[in-house]
């Protein structure tokens, strides 16, 4: 399928071929059509699925056959999105994709001034991005009027609540018209979730991709047993791999995360922090040298990754592992994303392992184990993996992921892999 086949405008196709977009994924296929019609949409999907092309583009196209009058514009649409980050980047997609349209966007967060936000604002504006906390602050202060909405959208959803964020999307979900087209995104949907979209939501169409207990199939993934001492030194080694051009490390804390750039500044690695205690600036800055190249590794917490997007990342490393099995879905989903390869690789230590175990439950993968590396954990035990029938797993012993060692395979059955 094409994006001309989803009866997309001609000004649009035409800023889609110049992104070198030309074969929508799964979810575009599905929430495109759905949305030109002006349904509801309840779409369970991960980021990386091509999620916000998904409803930018029917919301550009939509808002542009209203013809309505620019000289007086109101905003028309809303998205509400848990992070600066991912609102900045939901942002350059609406510019990318409406960069022949005559629409205007802009986008509010919290933690700069406001100044040029609200001057954006009275300039009047047609699709507004905005954080919960900022945009209800600058409502309060009468800057923004959601009288003539007429779409929102609601991104990533589950995250809102992860954030303590699901009072103040309520409190937004009060000042809509009762008349509009909603859009509800969800990676999982947890009791609390299910809820809030059943109460704003009419006749919802549904759409689900990748549920969240599955990692993506373009990601391959594997394991080093390491003791937590030797943790900074197996990084050092891992990036040692040319291969690695980019990697966006995952630690659990702040702390952390600034505590493995100065380890790996030591060893002449580029690297930047993003995490909350950074200001908007600093961590925009280091996201654009990420981007950029001039840095290789972005270390960084959960929360701050959360909606980061990174065209062409090939490596995902969890330093640390998560202690919510789910998170290790979202932070792999980082590469091998929109269908490219990408690989994921985690380090393990002895207070980590009833985590690690957790993470195959819920994925039902086997995740091969790197033997013979120069640091392996000194514990003994084993985790026994149970792969599911007639699934063909990978393991490659003696590699460092990414290289051009050829793999091992074996098919099916039970297999113990030693935890060194």
């Amino acid at each position: 399928m094409t994006f001309n086949e989803l009866n997309i405008v001609s000004p649009i196709l035409k800023a889609l071929e110049a992104e070198g977009y030309k074969t929508p994924t799964p979810i575009q296929q599905q929430a495109i059509p759905i949305l030109l019609m002006g349904k509801d949409l309840l779409g369970c999907a991960q980021t990386g699925t091509g999620k916000t092309a998904a409803f930018a583009i029917p919301i550009l196209q939509l808002l542009d056959a209203q013809h309505a009058e620019r000289s007086h514009r109101h905003i028309k649409v809303l998205i509400l999105t848990p992070t600066r980050e991912l609102a900045i980047q939901i942002g350059e997609s609406f510019a990318a994709y409406g960069r022949n349209l005559r629409l205007k966007h802009t986008v509010i967060f919290g933690g700069v001034p406001q100044g040029s936000q609200v001057q954006a604002l009275q300039r009047g504006i047609d699709i507004l991005i905005a954080t919960p906390g900022r945009l209800l602050d600058l409502m309060s202060q009468g800057y923004i009027s959601l009288k003539d909405l007429s779409i929102f959208v609601l991104d990533e959803a589950d995250r809102m609540l992860d954030m303590g964020f699901i009072h103040d999307v309520k409190r937004v979900v009060t000042k809509l018209p009762v008349k509009r087209q909603t859009l509800f995104f969800s990676a999982t949907m947890p009791p609390e979730i299910q809820k809030l979209a059943n109460t704003i939501l009419v006749n919802p169409e549904k759409v689900e991709v990748t549920p969240a207990s599955t990692t993506a199939e373009t990601v391959t993934q594997s394991v080093y047993y390491v003791d937590k001492k030797d943790k900074k030194e197996l990084l050092t080694f891992v990036l040692k791999n040319p291969a690695i051009t980019m990697a966006l490390v995952f630690t659990r804390t702040k702390h952390g995360a600034d505590k493995v750039v100065k380890d790996l500044h030591k060893a002449n690695i580029t690297a930047e922090a993003i995490h909350g205690n950074k200001s908007q600036n600093a961590r925009q800055r280091a996201l654009s040298n990420f981007k950029d190249g001039r840095i290789r590794v972005l270390v960084a917490t959960d929360i701050a990754a959360r909606g980061i997007d990174v065209d062409n990342l090939s490596h995902v490393i969890n330093y640390e592992i998560p202690e919510v099995p789910e998170t290790y879905v979202h932070r792999i989903g980082r590469t091998g994303r929109a269908g490219a390869s990408g690989i994921a690789i985690t380090f393990c230590d002895e207070e980590e392992r009833q985590d690690f175990r957790n993470i195959l439950k819920l994925t039902g993968q086997v995740i091969p184990v790197v033997e013979g590396h120069p640091y392996p954990a000194s514990g003994s035990g084993k985790v026994t993996i149970n792969p599911p029938k007639n699934k063909e797993v990978v393991q490659r012993p003696n590699a460092v992921p990414g290289n051009s060692n050829t793999p091992k395979r074996w098919q099916g059955g039970n297999r113990n892999f030693n935890k060194r």
